[in-house]
């Protein structure tokens, strides 16, 4: 047996072991947890926490990080998401089973304090929507709908760098990613709804301010 073949089999069991998150709060739990005894927070060190099979709690991951409060704000995270984003989606459309990113990308941290404070900032709005949240209009998010999901998620990445010259346009994409990952996690197509909405008002905002 091939040393990659371990390694695959290593992580496929560790994916397994890890329950994904089933709703924002969830998966702000994870993302405190990750940074409760660390001084940093590494992207892989949330990866691994949330595992790398499913789509939907990556692109929430993106979403939160970019929207979070000082995390967020800091110049070159919403491209840096975005990336994470495309290669997700890239791998989605090859039907993956594990999304794969560059080791220089997981190794990309945050100060652990950063992290803690920005998750208790968002820790009460996330209990609210938690509560809007049901499964709806499933067939927006299941089956061959996901790929839809992802085409729209991977325009908005695309957009990112240009984002970063246009005043919180960032966290357009943020709101996008999270709409989109809560969509896939809950299984709410009214949610996907909105995130198309969005996305089609923050391209037309970009482009405008490119024109």
């Amino acid at each position: 047996m091939s040393v990659n073949r371990e390694r695959n089999q290593r992580r496929t069991a560790s994916d397994e072991d890890h329950q994904q998150p089933e709703d924002l709060e969830g998966m702000l739990d994870l993302l405190r947890d990750t940074a409760a005894d660390n001084d940093a927070v590494a992207i892989g060190d949330v990866l691994d926490s949330i595992g790398r099979r499913s789509f939907g709690p990556v692109v929430l991951l993106a979403g939160l990080v970019t929207l979070a409060p000082i995390v967020g704000d800091v110049p070159g995270v919403p491209t840096m998401m975005g990336l994470i984003v495309l290669l997700s989606v890239g791998q989605l459309a090859l039907r993956a089973e594990h999304f794969w990113l560059p080791a220089w990308l997981l190794s990309r941290s945050v100060a652990a304090k950063k992290m803690r404070r920005a998750v208790d900032a968002m820790r009460k709005p996330s209990r609210f929507i938690d509560r809007l949240l049901k499964p709806r209009l499933t067939m927006l998010v299941q089956g061959g709908a996901r790929y839809a999901v992802a085409l729209a998620c991977g325009a908005t990445a695309m957009l990112t760098p240009a984002m970063e010259f246009i005043p919180f346009s960032g966290s357009g994409a943020g709101l996008i990613w999270t709409l989109f990952g809560l969509a896939m996690i809950t299984r709410d197509g009214l949610v996907a709804l909105l995130g198309y909405c969005l996305t089609g008002g923050v391209a037309a905002i970009i482009v405008t301010n490119l024109v």
